[in-house]
């Protein structure tokens, strides 16, 4: 029999899942899949490790109503059934906040459990739903052992001025300050970065995580220098129903002359604005893309033009730039706001090639070009599977 390690990855509507082999992490996962549309029209996909597709089982009768609860129990009993002679000895799971006290991954106990929900405000649409996965997890296996892996951990390396705001010190020491996010994903590019530019990677690199959550990472040395997000997931770049970064003068206007409470506001800026609330179509880059609309073309330009201005500001926390590497689902596989940034960085040497950009090349930036500028798919999945399996031996 082989042991495995299973990892979670929790959204408001979605549940990405993946199966690694104990201590064998590095050569992939055994199985991949994601259930989408939880609470309105669920779908479930799955692949192994050659690419076939999975059977769906019961989740081809999933009702269109059916709760994160109900879809985690399936998911452990289809597991259980599909693996065979593979048994699952641990679960990994990413949570967005850690706070400042977590510095690396931890072991679930009842006290971190309770420390990580006084963080559900920082990250409304995110860390309750990676808390309940925890729960749903230990309901259908109470023997299994859970790690979590934080987001806000990676950036743990910035100086302390990357980290303030300009507010009364006593909110400082308080924890209002910048966590910064997607810390798993910039841990990744930062381990395989070596493999594609050497001793540049020791460099000064600027990762762009860009999709539906969208931020950018300043990296020297390998580590975290500086991030776009902030106290919480709405700060910095344009991101699908996110605003990203916004006057605070506007929130006081919302406030004392729309006559807004502040779960109306909270839903304004987390769900009803960024490329959804600019374009009034959709929060779908693709959707957009292919638009005839004027106003998704608007969209995708002021994403771009915020992604480069705060690439920009991130620059000066490194002092230059060596490298970009473009990730996540809109990095990775959108050549228009891949070559809509860089456009914008034409004055300070970022080149691209068009027929690299357009065929999604790890290597987008011509023969010679002053500044690397890369595409890197992340896998933020097996960060936690190493995590896991150093924390539980599985």
């Amino acid at each position: 029999m082989t042991n495995a390690i299973l990892v979670l990855n929790a959204g408001s509507s979605s549940l990405k899942f993946a199966v690694y082999p104990e201590k064998d992490d590095d050569k992939g996962a055994l199985l991949r899949g994601q259930i989408a549309g939880i609470g309105t029209q669920p779908t479930f996909s799955a692949r192994d490790a050659a690419g076939n597709s999975a059977p769906q089982g019961d989740f081809a009768k999933m009702d269109d109503a059916v709760g994160s609860d109900t879809v985690i129990a399936m998911l452990m009993e289809w597991l259980n059934s599909y693996l065979g002679d593979v048994k699952i000895k641990a679960a990994g799971h990413r949570v967005v906040h850690g706070g400042r006290q977590f510095k690396g991954p931890a072991l679930v106990t009842d006290a971190l459990i309770a420390q990580l929900a006084e963080l559900i405000p920082l990250a409304p649409i995110h860390q309750e739903q990676n808390l309940n996965a925890i729960a749903c997890v230990a309901a259908s296996a109470p023997d299994l052992m859970q790690v979590v892996c934080f987001d806000t951990s990676f950036h743990q390396t910035q100086h302390p001025l990357a980290k303030m705001f300009a507010l009364p010190r006593d909110l400082t020491e308080e924890g209002v300050i910048r966590y910064g996010f997607h810390g798993l994903s910039y841990e990744y590019i930062a381990s395989v970065l070596p493999k594609h530019i050497e001793d540049k990677a020791n460099g000064r690199v600027i990762v762009a995580h860009l999709g539906s959550g969208a931020s950018m990472c300043a990296l020297k040395e390998g580590r975290s220098a500086a991030t776009s997000m902030g106290f919480t997931t709405l700060d910095g770049l344009v991101m699908g129903r996110r605003c990203g970064a916004i006057d605070p003068g506007v929130l006081l206007y919302l406030m004392q002359s729309k006559g807004m409470g502040a779960t109306e506001i909270e839903n304004l800026l987390y769900r009803e604005s960024g490329l959804f609330g600019v374009s009034g179509i959709s929060n779908d880059m693709g959707v957009l893309e292919t638009s005839t609309d004027p106003h998704a073309r608007e969209a995708i330009d002021l994403f771009c033009f915020r992604a480069a201005r705060e690439l920009t500001a991130l620059v000066t926390s490194i002092g230059g730039l060596d490298a970009l590497v473009f990730t996540a689902g809109i990095g990775e596989n959108s050549a228009m706001v891949r070559a809509g940034i860089c456009a914008h960085l034409e004055w300070m040497g970022v080149e691209i090639a068009a027929d690299e950009n357009a065929q999604n090349a790890v290597r987008i930036s011509p023969q010679g070009a002053k500044i690397d500028v890369l595409v890197i798919p992340t896998d933020e999945e097996a960060v936690i599977a190493r995590a896991t399996h150093a924390l539980t031996n599985c």
